[in-house]
């Protein structure tokens, strides 16, 4: 079989403008030679060099791990699940996003030893700008917790950071539905290059979501110079249907989605998942009760992950959630198919 090159990759997804920006190709390159410039961040650029294409050695890494190859494979509405329940975090979470069940989880198998690493998004507080980042202590991760993962960046572009770099081996990837589906593309390839970072993934917690927004769009431009919001004076925001903004000083902002297209990267128009149908276990604010999160628990992995916080007293589950409010958003974003 003929090995893809990073120019298959660029035909196919690159310039098609179906590029997810997660960053799996970036972190999977054992080059080097792929990474997203600051000036265009529709998709990655290549440095002048691969291996395949300049040295004839057979990778194709970058392709296997890419999420957008074949749309026909993204997933839709709940996906298969074992449970869905309603969590909060027991432990304090001063920035808790809804109920913190999310950094409850994570804090107690960082603390039990169940991973050594959390590759998720961080954010400036005074900015608001984001970053990929490799967390190792949960006192760390707690002090980042309610980081919004509404913005843009590509996320898994710390994996490799992660296992080359730091040579961690037990590893938890939170991020939206395109790095989940990454994240499975890379579980699942039979490449040989990218055994490392498969057995390394121990843990894929996916976020519910509808599309990410360009940070110098949203913040800069429509946040900032048109409606004098300043990002410093935002306590936190949260996307249900409507971009729900809560400043210091406790006024509340909404503005509906469709004020905020001209923000929304592009590659997201194309993507049918809301509820991150790839991962172990799923979250949200959508359905659960006020101050809880929503989890679909989806296997067995998800299912012994949050069931050892509960036992752990770090979390804690409860409430009813609206399966009806996840499904209404998940049939909307997955009416993008027959678009």
């Amino acid at each position: 079989m003929v090995s893809k090159t990073f120019k298959d990759l660029e035909a196919a997804v690159w310039v098609t403008g179906l590029c997810s920006g997660c960053g799996a190709c970036v972190a999977v390159c054992p080059a080097d030679a792929l990474r997203f410039s600051p000036e265009k961040t529709d998709a990655p650029v290549n440095i002048g060099y691969c291996k395949a294409e300049n040295d004839s050695v057979p990778c194709g890494a970058c392709y296997a791990a890419c999420p957008r190859v074949d749309l026909a494979l993204q997933g839709a509405m709940l996906g298969a699940h074992q449970d869905v329940v309603s969590a909060r975090a027991v432990i304090p979470v001063e920035r808790k996003q809804s109920g913190g069940a999310v950094t409850a989880i994570l804090v107690n198998a960082l603390d039990e030893g169940l991973i050594d690493a959390v590759v998720t998004v961080t954010e400036d507080p005074w900015t608001l700008k984001p970053a990929s980042v490799v967390i190792t202590s949960s006192d760390a991760l707690i002090q980042h917790a309610g980081s919004r993962y509404s913005w843009w960046v590509p996320l898994l572009a710390s994996l490799k950071e992660a296992v080359v770099t730091r040579k961690c081996r037990r590893i938890a990837v939170v991020g939206v539905p395109c790095v989940a589906r990454a994240a499975q593309m890379i579980r699942e390839s039979d490449n040989d290059l990218l055994r490392p970072y498969a057995k390394a993934i121990r843990l894929v917690i996916g976020l519910f979501c509808t599309e990410t927004f360009d940070y110098e769009k949203l913040v800069e431009g429509k946040l900032q110079s048109e409606r004098r919001i300043r990002p410093w004076d935002i306590r936190r925001m949260d996307i249900k249907g409507r971009l729900d903004i809560h400043l210091q000083d406790d006024r509340h902002i909404s503005i509906p989605l469709t004020e905020l297209q001209g923000s929304v990267r592009p590659g997201c128009l194309v993507c049918t998942d809301f509820t991150a149908v790839d991962a172990d276990v799923s979250a949200g604010s959508v359905g659960a009760p006020e101050g809880y999160t929503a989890l679909i628990i989806r296997n067995d992995t998800g299912r012994g992950f949050v069931d050892r916080a509960v036992r752990q007293g770090k979390l804690a589950t409860g409430g009813s959630v609206d399966l009806a409010a996840i499904e209404r958003l998940a049939a909307k974003k997955a009416e993008r198919r027959a678009e």
